[in-house]
């Protein structure tokens, strides 16, 4: 099995896909234990002073005002951790939680965090056996931290709570530490705030949502690529020396794919024939602009992400001259901000794809293909309501565009008086992602059954891979109307499952 080591420089985007999603074991370098005992040591020095330490001696938040005496740390640690675990909802993913527990890891071997090695070897133990904490969808205003679903794994550190096995069953946190030889860890000073003061939530679910958007950006010039050529649409629009005088890079990029698509088609061209077209429609013309300025704003908001991964964010925090400062570096706005900026994205890719579908089906501007691509127009309604669905799913999709980010909601008696709701943007951005590749599935449904109704034309090489391979998939082409729900089933498998891409390119090669 893959394993990945963590130090005290950060994590890659790739190392939390293969814990999170890829269930690789984890261990901590020797420099990561070293820095973890160094930092603590500064810690207990400080403990051991009379002079009030925030989040070492005090309390927390509204409440750090008080000192607390040494008898009672042990207690105010487990109490945080304890009154903090407040989620409410649904259960949040397994993937979300190991990557949530993974980057908190992160940051404690650091060594800014000033937690003991065995608690981090404990977290890592847990993750390595397989047991996920249940965590909730709703306790988090991703300013100091992804408090409440933060504090959910942490009380399965202590024993507490419940999680899910690695058979799936969830049960008592203590018996499933148990079952894999784990001691449960006792908290002393400083450790519970550290365990639960960061962005890790939100930044897991970036991470993931770049992994998922990479590949759904390409499908998205597949099925672009497909309806142009359905439409017969021209090519010539997709010319790289068009693109080189607006020198964005993913424009360039995604129109680069389409023509890779288009290679060898006998169908674009014929927008002089039956129905002249000076120019194709927007929704057709646009496609590179469209999909393009969505590939830059994740390479923007990959670049959030890797700053994010390389931070250590707690607080307070261990400098190396031993100072332990308090500091802001929990508040979650820049990856807020990026995380509905995608939402954007997506709902205006999602938005053009709906388009081009209506165009497929509507007879007055499909260019010769009959009405909703029915077999029997008016005894057969053909994909009239795949569109409907396609519609609604476009709808929520804007919804889902309206920025978290730009609420702020006060808590913790005004001590946190601004919050980025970085935790809402990424739930969110997670529904959008689901809703985009089913949108891509319908364009895809619809653009392929237009193909083959082009008698006498056929289609690029790579078109015809991807109409085989979608068929073999179990998704039936045009005909009498037929129970339509599983060939959308069957669609949008084949998109999330990365198999469109994979058809297109053994004949393409890679794609951009």
């Amino acid at each position: 099995m893959h394993t990945v080591v963590v130090g005290t420089s950060g994590v890659t985007a790739s190392d939390v896909l293969a814990v999170a999603r890829g269930g690789a074991r984890v261990e901590l370098s020797g420099e990561a234990v070293a820095a973890l005992g160094a930092a603590r040591e500064i810690v207990e020095a400080l403990a051991a002073k009379p002079e009030p330490v925030y989040g070492v001696s005090t309390g927390f938040g509204a409440l750090a005002t008080r000192h607390i005496s040494q008898e009672l740390r042990a207690q105010l640690q487990r109490n945080i951790v304890r009154s903090h675990a407040a989620g409410m909802g649904p259960r949040v993913e397994r993937e979300v939680v190991r990557a949530l527990m993974f980057l908190r890891l992160k940051t404690v071997c650091s060594g800014h965090t000033g937690v003991r090695p065995e608690v981090a070897q404990t977290m890592a133990d847990v993750l390595n056996a397989g047991i996920t904490p249940v965590v909730h969808e709703y306790g988090s205003l991703g300013c100091s931290g992804d408090l409440a679903p933060l504090s959910h794994c942490a009380l399965a550190l202590m024993g507490e709570g419940e999680a899910e096995g690695p058979d799936g069953s969830v049960r008592p946190a203590g018996e499933l530490l148990a079952a894999h030889g784990i001691a449960p860890v006792e908290l002393r000073e400083k450790e519970g705030l550290a365990l639960l003061n960061g962005t890790d939530g939100m930044l897991g679910m970036l991470v993931m949502a770049l992994a998922d958007l990479d590949a759904l950006y390409k499908s998205a010039d597949v099925t672009a690529a497909l309806s142009l050529e359905a439409l017969l649409g021209t090519d010539k629009v997709l010319a790289p020396e068009l693109h080189a005088i607006r020198p964005h890079p993913g424009q360039g990029a995604s129109a680069a794919n389409m023509l890779a698509v288009l290679k060898g088609s006998g169908l674009t061209g014929h927008h002089q024939d039956d129905a002249p077209r000076v120019q194709d429609a927007y929704s057709v013309r646009c496609a590179p602009q469209v999909a393009g300025a969505g590939r830059d704003t994740m390479a923007h908001a990959r670049l959030v992400a890797e700053r994010e991964l390389a931070s250590a964010v707690d607080n307070p925090v261990v400098l190396p001259d031993g100072r332990v400062e308090s500091n802001g570096n929990f508040h979650g706005a820049p990856v807020a901000y990026v995380l509905d900026f995608l939402a954007i994205a997506v709902a205006d890719l999602a938005s053009i794809a709906e388009r081009r579908t209506d165009r497929l089906l509507d007879k007055n501007r499909s260019h010769g293909l009959p009405p909703f691509l029915a077999d029997d127009a008016g005894v057969d309604s053909g994909l009239m309501i795949a569109q409907y669905t396609q519609a609604a799913l476009v709808s929520e999709l804007k919804r889902l565009a309206v920025p978290a980010s730009a609420d702020s909601i006060p808590s913790s008696a005004m001590q946190e008086d601004h919050v980025s709701m970085g935790w809402s943007a990424a739930r969110k951005l997670r529904t959008a992602i689901d809703n985009l590749t089913r949108v891509l599935a319908v364009e895809l449904y619809a653009a392929t059954r237009a193909i083959e109704l082009r008698e006498g034309l056929a289609p690029a090489p790579a078109s015809q891979a991807v109409i085989d391979a979608v068929r073999a998939a179990g998704v039936q082409g045009p005909g009498p109307d037929r129970f339509l729900a599983p060939d959308l089933a069957a669609a949008d498998a084949f998109v999330r499952g990365g198999e469109l891409v994979v058809a297109v390119e053994k004949v393409t090669g890679p794609l951009q």
